[in-house]
């Protein structure tokens, strides 16, 4: 309050740091914290109220500046800014050198938001008087508010030099620090402020507001009920406070305590905006309309409130109110991002597509990496199908930030379509597992249309008569259908799986989709396999007529949606159990695939809502491997590789991923920094996959403070090399987005040891399965980024430790269930049975645990 005495007069000038949210692309809503200026009024004339009695010794030229300056001190306390300012011109033109006059001039333009004038006139006083501290911190007030931080800071330094007890200026400065992110300094102020002036209740706001953004909400609460406690009526106290039980999700608290900072003061414009956005958030639009106009009414220049006047009108369709609020925000402040971005929104759904384009540029034009405004422009790109242009727009957003889902799901569709199914498949494993189903399902949809075009009949399918055993009517025909036999990694894991098959229970069709590429791996599974078919170069309804005429019982689908599937042969049915493995590890969101194959622990019961395929749990783990068939040399103790004959250092600790790079993130990236630094003389072996790559990871380390020779890159080696030297490395750093899968079975074969973190969709979890199924994974299995940081520092910095682990895990090789194909094989087969069963006893696809009991889970009847 402005009091009118001898000594230094001061007003609290309330103002507002705002914090913008974002809640969704097409609304916003804004929240703050009131952070308060205290405005000094210096006069050196003796007034002692506002009843002026006039001293019989003055001149009458001193009597009329006297009573010019108490009136213009009388309007200024009761917020008649214009009349203040004329009564205080009228006191410059009497007497311009008058230092008290204008000090008071500078605090009227100030509240008049003209800060040139403030400063101006602070200056001239300074001029007169270079040793007027109050006057320094005045002109600090407006250069803060004119968005010259560093220039207000000073000033606030050369006021508390001249006067080394100015309370207002140590809490004015406070708010300044508070700006830069200066916390720790701002607390100091804070708190001498407090000791010269423990009744200065901005200090305790202030200081309030700082223990809120360190996280200290109840040391803020104090903070704020003390200030309260001092001057009940301080309505930047209970709106503080008010914002601290909004972020609470306390919303009738809140809404009582902003009502009271409005009662207080009416025309507290911040208040009302926070009271307009609780009425918001209770689903009261016309009380909060009524709150918005009232902040309109008290600062008419006030763009967040007619942004959120905008977005209440967009929500309830009245999309020509919303364009014309967005318009008065942007008059109001052309640098207004999201009310760019929102009118864009509500443009495009009035269909003025071009102005919402122009919307959407002018948002980028002001801040290049929008990740809203890039995504909506994708969107609208997409929609015209310029998908070219879409996708760069998406690809943009998804360097800014990966919290989006559009982006994504749609550049997944753009892929797919363009059949790019391997980056369609990386975007996949981004998207959360609700939206993977959904995107799964679209998919399935357009294989049906695909298949649908062929207009084949219904088939007529295998009678459903349970296998007695005895001659070829006696087996199951099991067919397996994939793009992949050759050369890939299906057919490295596999490899041994089609010829394992007891021949005797399971007759085995495998129909190629790719053309012969000459390899062991595809030489191998045609010369083993029962029957092995290259269909590479016969249409979809062909091919499904052959898998029909071969009576199969079972259809394996080994690719999902990757690179060389024809889901369209699926989904014109010609089997009558239909079955996803190996090859995608995620849903199909296919109503024509029956069952996934997969284990308790990749696929949880608990998350079975994000499949739509009834889930067949396996023993152990269901990821098969043929290591023991096919790399059985890597066990051999005198055909280990040194570190040399790659140049590795000797010296170190190494860990390895060596997983495509695509799987790595910021965050994981991050905890692997951490990591090196926690661990001394450590470094991380990644391989050139894609070599493009290295650059970029090398650069980040660097920023991360990672010194140069702890990122080693090696080229990509062939498989059997590659399994072999995975034992250079003291210790594997799995990837959780996107584990380890093939790469996982690799270096567990070569006797290293692994730190996975299992999150919830099926690409997440595959580690931890391998993991487990070598019965010594519980501790290489984290349950969090932290304990997965932890794990890995602790392994490294106790040998002892690790160096048993990696005992255990060499030990167990020959015999774990992980590396038992054959072990496996019979599960499968057990599985097969079960589902064959349920379908000739009339019953409808359902989801079931294979345990290795005969009698539950035969693998022969």
């Amino acid at each position: 309050m402005l009091s009118l005495q001898t000594d230094h007069r001061q007003h609290q000038l309330q103002q507002q740091q705002q914090q913008f949210q974002l809640v969704q692309v097409p609304r916003v809503s804004y929240n703050g914290d009131q952070r308060d200026d205290s405005f000094v009024i210096h006069s050196e004339s003796s007034l002692a109220s506002s009843n002026l009695k006039l001293s019989q010794s003055l001149e009458p030229r001193e009597v009329d500046e006297d009573v010019l300056l108490a009136l213009a001190h009388q309007n200024y306390k009761a917020g008649n800014y214009k009349h203040a300012l004329e009564h205080s011109n009228a006191v410059y033109e009497r007497n311009p050198l008058r230092t008290d006059n204008l000090l008071l001039l500078g605090a009227i333009y100030y509240q008049l938001h003209d800060f040139d004038m403030c400063v101006a006139k602070n200056e001239e006083a300074l001029r007169i008087d270079p040793h007027f501290a109050e006057c320094y911190g005045n002109m600090a007030n407006a250069w803060k508010e004119k968005g010259n931080t560093d220039l207000a800071i000073r000033c606030y330094l050369v006021a508390i030099e001249l006067r080394p007890n100015f309370a207002d200026a140590w809490s004015n400065l406070a708010s300044a620090y508070m700006r830069k992110g200066r916390l720790n300094e701002a607390a100091q102020c804070c708190r001498q402020a407090l000791a010269l002036n423990p009744h200065l209740v901005d200090a305790h706001s202030n200081l309030g507001n700082l223990m809120k953004a360190q996280g200290l909400v109840q040391e803020a609460y104090n903070c704020y009920a003390e200030a309260l406690r001092i001057q009940p009526t301080f309505a930047i106290a209970w709106s503080n406070l008010a914002g601290l039980f909004m972020e609470a999700g306390d919303l009738n608290r809140a809404l009582q305590y902003y009502k009271e900072a409005v009662k207080l003061k009416p025309t507290f414009p911040d208040a009302c905006l926070n009271l307009g956005n609780v009425y918001k958030a209770l689903g009261m639009p016309q009380e909060a309309i009524v709150c918005y106009q009232r902040a309109l009414q008290a600062r008419p220049d006030y763009a967040m409130a007619f942004g959120n006047l905008a977005s209440i009108y967009y929500e309830q369709g009245k999309l020509d109110l919303a364009i014309l609020h967005y318009k008065r925000a942007i008059a109001c402040d052309t640098g207004f991002l999201e009310a760019y971005n929102n009118m864009g929104n509500a443009l495009k759904d009035a269909g003025k597509v071009e102005e919402a384009i122009h919307c959407y540029h002018q948002c980028l034009n002001l801040q290049p990496s929008h990740p809203q405004a890039l995504t909506n422009l994708g969107n609208i790109y997409m929609e015209w199908n310029m998908m070219s242009a879409a996708a760069q727009y998406y690809n943009k957003t998804l360097t800014v930030t990966t919290g989006l889902s559009a982006p994504f799901s749609n550049l997944a569709v753009i892929y797919k379509q363009q059949g790019n199914y391997a980056d369609a498949l990386s975007c996949y494993n981004e998207v959360d597992p609700m939206l993977a189903l959904e995107i799964s399902r679209k998919y399935a949809a357009h294989c049906s249309v695909v298949a649908a075009r062929y207009t084949l009949p219904p088939f007529s399918h295998p009678s459903p008569l349970p296998i007695r055993g005895g001659g070829r009517s006696g087996r199951l025909r099991v067919g397996y259908v994939s793009s992949d036999f050759g050369n890939h990694p299906l057919s490295h894991l596999m490899g041994s799986v089609f010829g394992t098959h007891n021949r005797e229970n399971i007759e085995v069709f495998c129909y190629a989709l790719s053309p012969n590429d000459g390899t062991e791996w595809r030489l191998r599974i045609q010369s083993e396999a029962e029957h092995f078919v290259d269909v590479s170069s016969m249409s979809a309804d062909m091919i499904a007529r052959m898998i029909n005429d071969d009576q199969i019982h079972i259809l394996v689908n080994l690719n999902g949606y990757t690179k060389g599937a024809r889901n369209e042969i699926f989904a014109m049915q010609p089997a009558p159990i239909q079955v996803s493995y190996m090859g995608f590890p995620g849903t199909t969101g296919a109503s024509y695939i029956h069952y996934l194959v997969t284990d308790e622990f990749v696929s949880p019961t608990r998350f079975s809502h994000i499949y739509s395929e009834k889930l067949v749990h396996l023993p152990h783990c269901y990821f098969v491997n043929d290591y023991k068939q096919k790399n059985r040399d890597v066990l051999d103790p005198n055909c280990q590789p040194k570190r040399s004959d790659y140049g590795l250092p000797n010296d170190k600790f190494i860990f390895a991923c060596f997983n495509q790079l695509y799987k790595m993130d910021p965050e994981i990236f991050t905890t692997w920094c951490n990591i090196l630094k926690r661990v001394p003389n450590s470094a991380i072996w990644f391989l050139r996959f894609p070599a493009a790559g290295e650059m970029r990871v090398r650069t980040y380390a660097a920023a991360q403070g990672v010194q140069p020779d702890q990122i080693i890159f090696t080229d990509v080696a062939m498989k059997n090399e590659h399994i072999r030297r995975s034992s250079l490395a003291d210790l594997f750093l799995d990837t959780p987005l996107c584990n380890a899968h093939t790469t996982g079975t690799d270096i567990l074969w070569a006797g290293l040891p692994m730190v996975t973190l299992p999150l919830e969709k099926m690409a997440t979890r595959v580690a931890g399965s391998l993991c487990l199924a070598t019965g010594v994974g519980e501790e290489m299995v984290a349950n969090s980024m932290e304990e997965y940081e932890e794990k890995a520092v602790s392994l490294a910095l106790n040998h002892s430790k690790l160096q048993d682990l990696t005992d255990r895990l060499k030990a167990s090789r020959l015999t774990c269930p992980l590396f038992d194909t054959a072990r496996w094989v019979k599960n499968l087969e057990r599985a097969y049975y079960k589902m064959w069963n349920l379908y000739c006893s009339g019953q409808h696809p359902q989801p079931f645990k294979v345990t290795e009991n005969d009698s539950e889970f035969p693998y022969d009847r």
